[in-house]
């Protein structure tokens, strides 16, 4: 084998050398990014519906005082019990109005009083009269829940030191997956990119066929 063959013979396996490494870094770095938003998407203090076995599941970013979540929230309570057991369905914060860590806490409080769901309907419900943008009046909000929970009790429970753990690990969460606005939905790692009901459902049968 003359000198020119055994150049050209090295050099095609130093390209192939180099393309199979290019691909193996291009994966392993696909691999760790999907990683890294699988783990900012899914945390243990979450609260969720569905079934924690699905292979589909779909994450909201959500502030209990965005007028939009609220809109939102009868939607997205109809998908629940549409796919049932096919999809879990996970509740993440992003309190980015001005009320919004404070309502978190009382929301987090409940949840000691196994009154979590009860609450948020609540919250929701009157959100126009406390969480006016123009006029808010988070005050209201101890009336409102009088009939769901102890408020004595949540008054004193919502200043555990864990929720402002919560809160900024969702914060942290929220920016590393760009999320910017409320309500964000996911569906596994993928971001809803048009927000509409019919989007997120067309994401969500999107995943459930694969």
């Amino acid at each position: 084998m003359n000198n020119k063959k055994v150049f050209i013979l090295s050099l095609s396996l130093v390209l192939l050398s180099f393309a199979i490494l290019l691909v193996w870094y291009t994966n392993k770095e696909k691999t760790e990014i999907q990683s890294a938003a699988t783990t900012s998407l899914l945390r243990a203090s979450a609260m969720s519906l569905g079934n924690p076995e699905a292979k589909v599941k779909v994450v909201e970013f959500f502030d209990p005082e965005c007028e939009s979540c609220r809109y939102f929230h009868p939607y997205l309570k109809s998908l629940v019990k549409d796919y049932g057991d096919r999809v879990h369905f996970i509740f993440r914060y992003a309190p980015f109005h001005g009320n919004s860590k404070m309502v978190v806490k009382i929301l987090e409080a409940s949840r000691q009083q196994d009154k979590y769901w009860q609450t948020l309907e609540v919250l929701y419900q009157t959100q126009p009269q406390w969480g006016d943008h123009h006029h808010p009046r988070p005050e209201l909000i101890w009336n409102y829940l009088q009939p769901v929970v102890d408020i004595e009790r949540i008054r004193a429970d919502m200043n555990n030191p864990e929720f402002d753990q919560l809160i900024e690990q969702d914060l942290r969460d929220g920016a590393q997956l760009g999320v910017r606005m409320t309500p964000s939905f996911f569906v596994n790692n993928d971001p809803l990119t048009r927000f509409s009901y019919e989007a997120l459902k067309e994401l969500i049968e999107a995943h459930l066929q694969r």
